[in-house]
């Protein structure tokens, strides 16, 4: 399979024995996984994919031997413009990108967010991404939220990606600060959906979508506890609602955390940290997951941003740090 940048994308495959007798639209499916069954459909409707140099039906019946081949050109997916904005690439392929997104950087245009999005600066240095869904963001951190991120950069990535999503075997760990000196680590197994009455928030609610979280303690203060918290699944806000549900909202959260509350003999210092922290005290730290075109196993991590750090320094210097 071939990509012109540009215009087209094209590429052979010969239906083998175990595909004898499927249906036209099936064996393409099996033979180009890159892409989706309804675009392959769609390819075979417009005649851009041929069985032997000739058009023919989706229902129809291919042979062993049969020659499938494909010359389509290419559409946008998507219509948001590129930027030229610095990127923090952690790593780079045909197939993927690994970036490390800094806080205030939504990851898609939206409601109010036109342009100025990670979207739009991966855009400006990969414009074949505009060929891809979503300019292929398969999953996303929040607004405020800092680190690791994949994206895909190839149709065989996208759908790759996806499926390792949904079937939960990418590794996504984060640093995170919250309130409350937890006494161990644990998981909360609470679903999650649309807050029945600001539409805003997400929520844990009987009617939402299954949601599991783990956590362990990194370092222990008098009043507060540095997590590691890995996610099973990925639903919006997934960490800061479970955390919130529990009653140790992260630091800095300005949707679940409620008023800053330090404790009553904080000292000002500790106080000043606690009640001007600018965002959720969250990292999306380390990143694992199969190549999409090798199946080798990928482990990426990013460093903790800086205002994170001080965050920690000044719990360990003014809230006391507690033996583990």
């Amino acid at each position: 399979m071939s990509q012109d940048k540009v215009d087209t994308i094209t590429g052979e495959a010969s239906i083998s024995w175990e595909l004898h007798g499927s249906r036209f639209d099936q064996a393409a499916a099996t033979l180009f996984p890159e892409f989706s069954r309804s675009r392959l459909q769609s390819w075979i409707g417009e005649g851009t994919l041929t069985l032997d140099g000739k058009s023919a039906r989706a229902k129809d019946k291919v042979s062993q031997g049969q020659r499938l081949v494909l010359a389509a050109a290419v559409e946008a997916a998507v219509n948001w413009s590129g930027d030229s904005r610095p990127l923090d690439i952690v790593y780079e392929d045909e197939h993927v990108l690994v970036v490390n997104k800094a806080a205030g950087v939504v990851v898609h245009p939206a409601a109010g967010h036109a342009d100025g999005t990670l979207v739009n600066s991966l855009i400006g240095y990969a414009p074949e991404l505009e060929q891809l869904p979503r300019g292929g963001i398969v999953h996303r951190l929040d607004k405020d939220t800092t680190g690791i991120m994949f994206v895909a950069r190839s149709h065989l990535a996208h759908q790759s990606l996806i499926k390792q999503l949904a079937a939960r075997s990418v590794e996504r760990i984060y640093a995170a600060v919250c309130r409350g000196a937890l006494s161990g680590g644990g998981s909360v197994d609470a679903p999650i959906g649309r807050h029945p009455s600001v539409r805003t928030r997400m929520a844990v609610t009987a009617g939402g979508k299954a949601a599991i979280t783990h956590y362990r303690i990194a370092e222990r203060f008098n009043h507060h506890t540095a997590l590691s918290v890995k996610l099973e699944t990925g639903r919006t806000h997934q960490i800061r609602v479970h955390l919130a549900s529990r009653n140790n909202p992260l630091i800095g959260d300005p949707v679940y955390g409620g008023r800053p509350r330090p404790p009553a003999a904080a000292d000002p210092e500790l106080q000043s940290i606690l009640r001007t922290f600018p965002r959720q005290a969250l990292h999306a730290q380390t990143l694992a997951f199969e190549h999409p075109a090798t199946g080798q196993h990928c482990e990426f991590e990013t460093p903790l941003p800086d205002d994170f750090l001080q965050l920690l320094e000044v719990l360990r210097n003014h809230d006391v740090s507690l033996p583990q």
